[in-house]
Order: C-alpha cells, then structure tokens, then sequence
C-alpha cells in the first residue's frame, strides 16, 4: 500500500482524486491490515470533503457565454442550481 500522506497541506482536485484513487485500490486488495485500513478510510473522507468543497466553489465560478438581444456576447453567470 502506498504510504500515507498528510492531507493538511492545500492539495489540488486532481492529487486528492488520485490519491483516493491509489487507497481504494490499496483497500480492495486485501492486502491491508486493518489499523491502516482505518486510517486510509478516514483520509479518505477528508479527500472527499476537500474534492466536494472544490467543485462547489468552481460551480459558483461557472459562466455561461450567451448571446444578448443586441448580437453582442455577454458574460452571464451560471446559477448552480440550474446545473441538477
């Protein structure tokens, strides 16, 4: 199983993705005890909380361009309610 890593330290979408990634795998090959086992699971829950803040916050920052009654392309904020 890859080592454990700190997750204090700010970490982007993608590496958190990964390394979610790298501890499903560690946990569904069997080959971890149970102590680690522990300890990866709630690493990973931090790697989710951090991977759902952060498509929160980019969904906010979502714009749509359009194009308005005058011809003229605008920029027009994308209500993240809209997006489900």
């Amino acid at each position: 199983m890859p080592e454990e890593k700190k997750t204090d330290a700010p970490v982007s979408f993608e590496a958190a993705l990964k390394r979610l990634e790298e501890i499903v795998e560690a946990m569904e090959s069997g080959e971890t005890d149970l102590d680690k086992m522990i300890g990866a699971f709630e690493e990973g829950q931090r790697l989710v909380a951090l991977c759902n803040a952060k498509l929160n916050e980019v969904t906010k920052k979502i714009e749509k361009l359009t194009r308005g009654d005058d011809g003229n392309t605008q920029v027009v904020e994308v209500d993240p309610s809209d997006l489900r």
